[in-house]
């Protein structure tokens, strides 16, 4: 029987500390490699680049942009996720703009053989990121967010559609007037 996940802050810091680490050594990988000549006699832009050297590193530049622009969206997802669970979002603004772009393109193979392993491995992590966060996303839907729990909330009980802010209002009057009357 799988287990289904469910996005719970444990989860979402935990996985956002993952991708902010990915995110920074994608850009030192990508970085590297755009600094990286092409071969001994040509760097990258000198004009002086074969077709097969040129098409490799028009190649390696989208699969930088791609990768970066996964964990971005992983990150965003992320970000979403931790204000809801701060009482910064509602239910509402999360499901409205909280959402993983579905069928996000896949690196292409032949594109990544190219690559450096460091480059490699970086590319394979990320859609690895992308992958859990899916999971994570698809669970979030089919099981609503009924199932999870906010930090402002008792762990006993479920989440309150309420946002936090209009609960402690109701209770700051509720005292009012039962001092008043």
């Amino acid at each position: 029987m799988p287990v289904t996940p469910s996005a719970n802050p444990r989860i979402v810091e935990a996985l956002y500390a993952e991708a902010l680490a990915l995110a920074d050594r994608a850009r030192d990988t990508f970085e590297a490699l755009r600094r990286q000549p092409a071969n001994d006699a040509a760097a990258p832009g000198s004009g002086n680049l074969g077709a097969d050297e040129d098409l490799a590193h028009v190649q390696a530049n989208c699969e930088a942009l791609r990768t970066t622009t996964r964990i971005m969206h992983c990150l965003a997802w992320l970000l979403n996720h931790r204000a809801w669970f701060a009482g910064e979002l509602t239910e509402l603004q999360l499901r409205r703009h909280g959402r993983l772009i579905a069928h996000f393109p896949a690196s292409d193979p032949a594109c990544i053989v190219h690559l450096n392993p460091t480059a490699q491995a970086v590319v394979r992590e990320s859609e690895r990121l992308y992958q859990r966060i899916t999971r994570l996303e698809q669970a979030w839907q089919s099981q609503g967010m009924a199932g999870t729990l906010r930090q402002d909330q008792p762990h006993d009980r479920p989440h309150d559609p309420m946002p936090a802010a209009l609960t402690r209002l109701r209770e700051r009057l509720g005292l009012a007037l039962a001092e008043a009357g």
